[in-house]
């Protein structure tokens, strides 16, 4: 591999072993000047190479340093970049869709944008997953869900929208209780991005074990707060564990049959494919797990108006609907973060952008990473309505004759698959 540094090229000298003992032995690594000037196939004569007055450790060092050391401080202000250009995309997505689309008349029971559209449900999302929701304070929250909760009394449908907005990405609509802002949405890219920079730049079992772990344990809490049912601590617990066991049975199980049938070079270039079908099934399976228990209980199904139609029952078909349509959404997210960032890498400038400056390489994947989650999360998500119409034939015997106020047949209702 040749490594750029500066006006230098380190690379391996395959100096012949007849050569006097003055010259680096072969094997080793030695500097040359990038205006050095060789024949066609003449590498491995030592007479056409000026060698520098570098000695070879020091050269080792710099090829060592070059190609193996990853750039903490620039790699931390690329995160913060890239949290930062999320939260920008969000503002301007607010921005567009006040100016060209029309506000509608609030409704506490529907949302800003139409959500019968996959445009509709990502404008939505989008919002929700906002980093600047972090920075609102519980009280100013709870300030926004009065404001909703007596939306009669005010006529600024931008405002009601705006506190709806922002109560609803940090307060569970099922149990009323605040989400701990690692596990909101708007939480998402902060928390969970750095940890998948991490799984992406791990080459070893052990590196990818415990990112995996870290990586699998914030996905079980999120899936767990955002659930849509009410589960004990044993069932959470259980689940928690047959997340996490099968998630990194998947990431040992594919490292080790790497392991065995490629060499050592090989499997360290290979392990760093690993991430993608480990993260598939393994985020597949903790959204399963954890949200299975709601299967059993069942959940609630409202009207068109947002009541409840047989308080105190569940759906235990709805239910499953949620469960399966939120597992699927979870496997897509990962087709951004790893496919988008490699593919951007290609293009022509980023490519000359680093090989003028190769240290930019981890930052720069960092960055592109970051935003390709911040923008993917929300697309991903938007495949699936979160309030999910189902007609009354497909679900249990006891929704199937229902009446509304008025006397007429229910013929279709609701539920929330949650996130």
């Amino acid at each position: 591999m040749i490594a750029i540094r500066n006006s230098t090229i380190a690379f391996r000298c395959k100096i012949q072993p007849n050569i006097a003992s003055r010259y680096p032995k072969q094997g080793q690594y030695c500097i040359v000047n990038t205006n050095t000037t060789t024949k066609k196939n003449s590498l491995n004569n030592h007479t056409k190479i000026r060698v520098k007055s570098t000695t070879v450790e020091e050269a080792t060092a710099t090829a060592g340093t070059t190609e193996s050391t990853t750039p903490i401080g620039k790699t931390c202000v690329a995160m913060v970049a890239g949290i930062t250009a999320v939260a920008g995309v969000a503002f301007v997505s607010e921005e567009l869709t006040s100016r060209y689309y029309p506000t509608p008349k609030f409704d506490p029971t529907k949302q800003q944008f139409d959500q019968s559209t996959f445009a509709g449900r990502f404008f939505r999302m989008i919002a929700a997953c906002d980093p600047r929701l972090l920075f609102y304070s519980n009280a100013h929250i709870r300030d926004m869900e009065a404001i909703v909760k007596n939306y009669d009394k005010y006529d600024d449908d931008a405002l009601l929208w705006k506190a709806h907005r922002m109560t609803s990405a940090a307060i569970n609509p099922e149990t009323g209780n605040f989400l701990p802002r690692p596990f909101r949405m708007s939480g998402y890219v902060p928390y969970n991005g750095p940890i998948c920079v991490a799984m992406v730049a791990s080459t070893s079992t052990p590196a990818l074990l415990f990112w995996g772990w870290v990586n699998q344990s914030q996905n079980a809490l999120i899936n767990y707060f955002n659930a849509t049912g009410s589960m004990s601590n044993e069932t959470l617990a259980k689940s928690y564990s047959l997340a996490v066991i099968s998630a990194l049975s998947v990431v040992f199980g594919l490292t080790s049959i790497i392991q065995k049938r490629y060499s050592p070079e090989k499997a360290r270039q290979l392990l760093r494919f690993i991430a993608f079908p480990s993260c598939i099934v393994a985020s597949s399976l903790n959204c399963y797990f954890v949200r299975s228990p709601e299967i059993q209980t069942g959940i609630a199904l409202f009207d068109s108006n947002g009541q409840n139609v047989l308080p105190g029952e569940t759906s235990q078909i709805a239910a499953k609907g949620g469960v399966y349509s939120t597992t699927a959404s979870r496997a897509m997210l990962q087709a951004p973060v790893f496919f988008v960032p490699p593919f951007l890498l290609t293009l022509p400038y980023f490519k000359s952008l680093l090989l003028k400056n190769p240290t930019l390489s981890v930052p720069l994947s960092t960055f592109l990473l970051l935003v390709s989650f911040g923008v993917g999360l929300p697309a991903t998500v938007a495949i699936f309505p979160q309030i999910v119409q189902i007609n009354v034939e497909e679900l249990e015997e006891k929704y199937r004759n229902l009446q509304d106020k008025d006397g007429s047949h229910i013929s279709k209702l609701y539920y929330n698959k949650g996130l």
